[in-house]
């Protein structure tokens, strides 16, 4: 019996510290060149909750680099433009299926000696949710929370599984049509060649017995 509840104890505790590590967010840290832009992308599907956080690193000395920033959707739509700032977020629920580009540039001239870099926070999908909100809406908290956010994780691992299957079946079909077209030029090339071999030996048999060499 206690060997027993030990073990689901211990499933849950290491369902608990998987949710944790998946729910956690690194923030990304972004050198800008001093001319030109610098972007990051993610590939996010549809309906998916996206917030951003950005900002100007500021270094002991010097001023905060005032920098611009855009977020493009894989159509080429503007989701966020914001331009001479220090500090700005993004906020939207995608709508289209590919990569989100983010791009930032410094809006003004680089400070000499200082480097100018941005911290990105760029949070989707479950990480992006208000779970101090959804508590209170729901009126749950401590392990019932906890689980439920076991649950959408589950749930978004077994979505991206299925997205891998399908891009893997994408291009496996792909790879069969090539193969497919590559067999058929082979078949055609090669009996091109038996062609213009058959056409150049009649040529050569007829241009001999005109001259009756043979």
């Amino acid at each position: 019996m206690k060997l027993r509840d030990g073990s689901e104890i211990s499933l849950l505790v290491l369902l608990l510290c998987l949710t944790t590590v998946s729910l956690k967010t690194e923030a990304l840290w972004i050198k800008l060149p001093s001319s030109g832009t610098k972007c990051v992308y993610e590939d996010i599907k549809t309906h998916v909750v996206v917030l951003g956080d950005y900002y100007s690193v500021v270094e002991q000395g010097y001023k905060a680099h005032r920098i611009s920033a855009q977020v493009t959707s894989p159509y080429g739509n503007n989701l966020h433009h914001t331009e001479n700032v220090t500090h700005d977020h993004f906020a939207f629920t995608t709508t289209e299926s590919g990569k989100y580009l983010v791009c930032f540039w410094l809006s003004g001239n680089q400070q000499e000696g200082a480097t100018p870099n941005v911290n990105l926070d760029w949070k989707t999908g479950i990480a992006a949710k208000d779970w101090d909100s959804v508590a209170k809406k729901q009126k749950i908290d401590g392990l019932e929370l906890e689980l439920m956010k076991v649950e959408l994780l589950v749930g978004a691992i077994h979505q991206y599984l299925t997205n891998l299957k399908d891009k893997e079946a994408k291009v496996r079909e792909v790879s069969e049509k090539t193969n497919a077209k590559v067999a058929w030029f082979s078949i055609m090339s090669l009996g091109l060649c038996i062609s213009v071999s058959a056409l150049q030996l009649w040529y050569l048999q007829s241009y001999f017995r005109k001259k009756k060499l043979i």
